[in-house]
């Protein structure tokens, strides 16, 4: 692209890369680009349009918001308030199912996921599981 735009900004690159062509096609070429402008400037006006529309539906709900003596704080302090209260659902903990003192120190299992490690050997060597319940 780059290039493109340094042969169209130099009047002798410009020259030398159409040297090929008539006339006739330099005119076809001109009135592409001129489609090409008409198109863009068409889609400036929509978008420009669209912000307007923006515009006038943020001063309509600003009125409204006036009319009703509400003020943007309002939302914020809404929002925090909810935002405050302990958001997300907790559950109990799972009991422990299982437990053995190994080496001095406890380990625990509540029976769900995978078993650890200590568990899985002392079954290895022949302990029964409900053995170790708590």
């Amino acid at each position: 692209m780059s290039d493109f735009l340094q042969i169209l900004g130099h009047t002798r690159r410009l020259d030398s890369a159409t040297k090929s062509l008539s006339t006739k096609d330099l005119r076809d070429v001109i009135s592409k680009l001129e489609a090409v402008i008409e198109k863009r400037e068409l889609q400036a006006q929509e978008e420009a349009a669209k912000l307007e529309e923006k515009k006038a539906q943020i001063e309509r709900i600003r009125q409204q918001m006036i009319e009703a003596g509400l003020d943007i704080s309002d939302f914020d302090a809404q929002y925090v308030q909810k935002k405050s209260k302990n958001t997300r659902r907790r559950g109990a903990k799972r009991p422990i199912k299982y437990a053995m003192t190994v080496d001095g120190q406890e380990h625990k299992w509540t029976g769900i996921g995978r078993m650890p490690v200590v568990f899985r050997d002392a079954i290895e060597r022949g302990a029964e599981l409900e053995s170790f319940a708590v």
